[in-house]
């Protein structure tokens, strides 16, 4: 009881004196993917995601919770975490107060990450609908600014799938390769796409090298196939050791399983070049933009990325993909069922719609 006093008093005030309120609806949902995703660690072929719809004064922000196993939420713990939230945001009120909301809904319960991101996401692109404006443009973000998007290709065992994938991604100008298995089989990947495509490549090993010098043999051999930045190497725990592979090669070695939320990212700053961003990790758009701008005056490279998400999602991390360095926005794209239409991706490149909110409407 003593937990839910302080929101109780925080709806109080915040919203006791206007009659038009909001309502927030949800729903399990099935992300089926276009190709069995392989990682280091394990290789599956849906996302489990919830879907959520905030409605007020006849508009509707749409947000997600995506949920790959490692983040430890599921579809049951985010409905019962929304659930949770149900009073909050059905008091919400014209003009919303995004900040305060969240400051509401952060305090019901510590984690729930992606829960917390799927009311975030919603909000701000409701936000945006409420004043018929973009959300980059009430932001001030250069929607010219946006940079390419990687495309992600997920480790498989058989040759002819990891070429049908680098042919299906002809449209990027940017290769993300996931790596972390053994010696033999993440150069067999790496051989096989440069005997197609000599485009850029990200490599994601997903904490798959076990020991610094075999990140070390791993990452000089990398350099030489045009790889030009690694996340992740190896398990997120050993910080000494990504601090002297930093020393090692020029390579970027980016922090991803280790960088969760704001908190991490002053702790980081001595082991990394830079850290990955996504909704998902951290909680959501707010929560991001925080990130971003202490990233920069620690003077760190900053991804924005993604899990296998649909537009919602993917929508509302492209809006701040003009304030990063690299790109990895492409979740939808790994989808064959996305319900939601957005932003788009024009010759490989990210591009902000003109349409309120983040840009997010139901295909059907």
């Amino acid at each position: 009881m003593k937990r839910l006093l302080f929101p109780t008093i925080m709806l109080a005030l915040l919203f006791q004196s206007c009659d038009k309120t909001a309502q927030l609806t949800y729903e399990p949902f099935t992300g089926e993917l276009r190709h069995a995703f392989g990682i280091s660690t394990n290789t599956r072929t849906t996302t489990p995601i919830v879907l959520t719809r905030i409605t007020l004064d006849g508009k509707t922000g749409y947000g997600e919770a995506a949920l790959p196993p490692y983040l430890k939420e599921t579809q049951e713990s985010v409905c019962s975490f929304l659930k949770l939230a149900e009073p909050v945001i059905n008091s919400c009120t014209e003009p919303l107060n995004v900040d305060s909301i969240m400051q509401v809904v952060n305090d019901l319960a510590p984690g729930n990450h992606a829960a917390k991101a799927s009311i975030d996401i919603a909000l701000h692109d409701l936000y945006g609908k409420l004043q018929d404006k973009p959300l980059w443009q009430l932001w001030d973000i250069d929607p010219n600014a946006t940079p390419c998007t990687s495309y992600t290709i997920g480790y498989d065992a058989c040759d002819s799938i990891v070429l049908l994938k680098v042919h299906e991604a002809d449209w990027a100008k940017i290769l993300k390769v996931k790596l972390g298995r053994e010696e033999a089989e993440d150069k067999r990947m790496i051989n096989l796409i440069r005997s197609v495509s000599d485009k850029p490549i990200y490599v994601d090993a997903n904490q798959g090298w076990l020991t610094k010098e075999h990140a070390l043999m791993m990452c000089q051999w990398l350099a030489e196939q045009g790889v030009v930045l690694i996340e992740q190497p190896m398990p997120k725990h050993m910080d000494e050791e990504h601090a002297w592979l930093c020393e090692q090669v020029e390579l970027p070695i980016i922090a991803d399983e280790a960088c969760q939320t704001y908190a991490d990212v002053a702790r980081l700053q001595p082991y990394y070049d830079g850290i990955n961003i996504k909704l998902m990790k951290c909680g959501g758009v707010a929560e991001a933009r925080k990130m971003i701008a202490l990233a920069r005056e620690l003077g760190m490279q900053i991804m924005i990325g993604c899990m296998t998400e649909t537009r919602a999602g993917i929508s509302a991390a492209t809006v701040l993909s003009p304030l990063v360095d690299y790109a990895d926005l492409d979740g939808h794209v790994l989808l064959g069922n996305d319900p939601y239409d957005g932003i788009q991706i024009v010759d490989g490149k990210l591009t902000l719609v003109d349409k309120p909110g983040t840009g997010v409407s139901p295909l059907h």
